[in-house]
């Protein structure tokens, strides 16, 4: 792990933490159905068999949590808003309480409008879902805006796209492959909508949550040159260039449902700054023929790349590798290749999933990441925040209970939070960031 003094980030930098709301609030009946609960209740779906029906109950105990929040020192706190608990009785009652608290704790609310916990009934095959996604926001946003100052239209689609549609390994389950694309373009119409929608409430400050990493190909070969293009399309252009440059990537927009150019008119809706979140690269090859198990994921043979080890980095408990560097790489790229139209940026999630209270490996993580960041300040990449995922071990999708990201440890048993070694350092971080440099 680093030693040297951590270099101090510009003024006004935004630091704080993440979590989402079905990984995290439980309270499952006080709320409607998603996707998500009808998913793990299908079995071998979820890999220890569990369900986030009460997760870390953080909907009885988010006073408890914000009061972790405010003595961790975060600027803000990245949230998400349930869809499915808007859409209940009193639904929006546990954000306005939630955003209360954070409020009177001095943390800033960032909520996140949709993190995959679709309502059950919809489906981002249909284009309607994005109409009605904009209607849900009008109401959040109503109720929420006098103290709401910053918004995330949607979460990760590529991989809510790539997981749960194309290769059926999380919610909704569908394994559809390359017919899974309209529900990358409608999820980017309910962005684009939700845009529109935020402004007419009088929202001023919004963004989107998209991840992003560094696509290596694994030789120099003309093959997997063309293998990683074509994964690095996929991946990190298909979801970038219609937000920021207001066309798909060439050959992919003849392939998207509906009036392409009309509702492109509405994805590129100008964005007051560009939510990253990245974890690590990826090593990219020419298929080969066979499945590959890659992160906890099964690749099918009929893909037209593969997905190769990094060898040489420390893994996480998740199997993946450390690369600080990439962030760098990541920032420093997108500044080049969306130059003139890319907005201010900021890391809404950076993480890793480490067993223990003791978690040196995760601090040697974060303190790598931080670092990385801000190398990519100082090549003149404009980076306003930074979040760390997570505050709360959690419910962590297929995965279950199996893997742990959070500064703070849940007994899932007791429900019992205890800070981590990882907390005290980043508080400390926040504390040294703080202090007035000396001389």
């Amino acid at each position: 792990m680093a030693t040297d003094a951590m270099p101090r980030f510009p003024d006004g930098f935004l630091w704080g933490v993440s979590t989402s709301a079905h990984q995290i609030e439980g309270a499952a009946a006080l709320r409607g159905p998603s996707v998500w609960d009808a998913f793990t209740a299908e079995p071998g779906r979820v890999r220890d068999g569990s369900t986030a029906a009460v997760a870390c109950d953080h909907y009885h105990r988010y006073r408890e949590d914000v009061a972790l929040l405010a003595d961790l020192g975060v600027d803000a706190y990245r949230f998400s808003v349930s869809w499915p608990r808007v859409g209940s009785p009193g639904g929006l009652d546990f954000y306005d309480r939630l955003v209360d608290e954070l409020c009177a704790a001095g943390v800033r609310p960032v909520p996140t409008l949709f993190h995959w916990d679709l309502p059950a009934g919809l489906d981002w095959l249909e284009r309607d879902t994005a109409a009605r996604f904009a209607q849900y926001v009008s109401a959040v946003a109503g109720r929420l805006g006098d103290r709401v100052g910053k918004w995330i239209t949607l979460n990760e689609p590529a991989e809510h796209t790539l997981l749960g549609h194309a290769l059926g390994i999380h919610a909704p389950g569908r394994e559809l492959l390359f017919d899974a694309l309209p529900a990358a373009h409608h999820q980017l119409l309910a962005h684009g909508l939700a845009v529109r929608a935020l402004r007419a409430e009088g929202a001023t400050d919004i963004g989107i949550a998209n991840s992003h990493g560094p696509t290596w190909p694994a030789s120099n070969a003309p093959a997997d040159r063309e293998a990683a293009d074509f994964y690095d399309l996929l991946l990190n252009r298909l979801f970038a260039d219609p937000l920021l440059t207001g066309r798909y990537p060439e050959g992919v927009g003849e392939l998207m449902p509906g009036d392409v150019a009309a509702d492109l008119e509405v994805i590129a809706e100008p964005l007051d700054w560009y939510g990253v979140n990245y974890y690590a690269p990826t090593r990219v090859g020419a298929p080969q023929g066979a499945e590959i198990e890659f992160g906890g994921v099964t690749l099918p043979a009929e893909l037209p790349f593969s997905v190769r080890e990094i060898e040489g980095r420390p893994r996480t408990d998740f199997g993946w590798p450390v690369v600080p560097e990439g962030l760098t790489e990541l920032l420093t790229g997108f500044r080049e290749r969306y130059a003139g139209r890319l907005p201010p940026v900021v890391i809404t999630e950076n993480g890793c999933s480490y067993e223990g209270l003791d978690d040196q490996d995760r601090i040697a993580y974060l303190d790598g990441h931080v670092r990385a960041l801000h190398r990519a300040v100082e090549a003149g990449v404009d980076v306003r925040g930074y979040f760390v995922w997570s505050l709360l071990d959690n419910f962590e999708w297929a995965e279950g209970y199996a893997r742990r990201f959070g500064l703070v440890h849940v007994d899932f048993e007791t429900l019992a939070r205890t800070p981590k070694a990882s907390y005290g350092w980043f508080r400390e971080l926040l504390a040294e960031q703080r202090r007035a440099p000396v001389g």
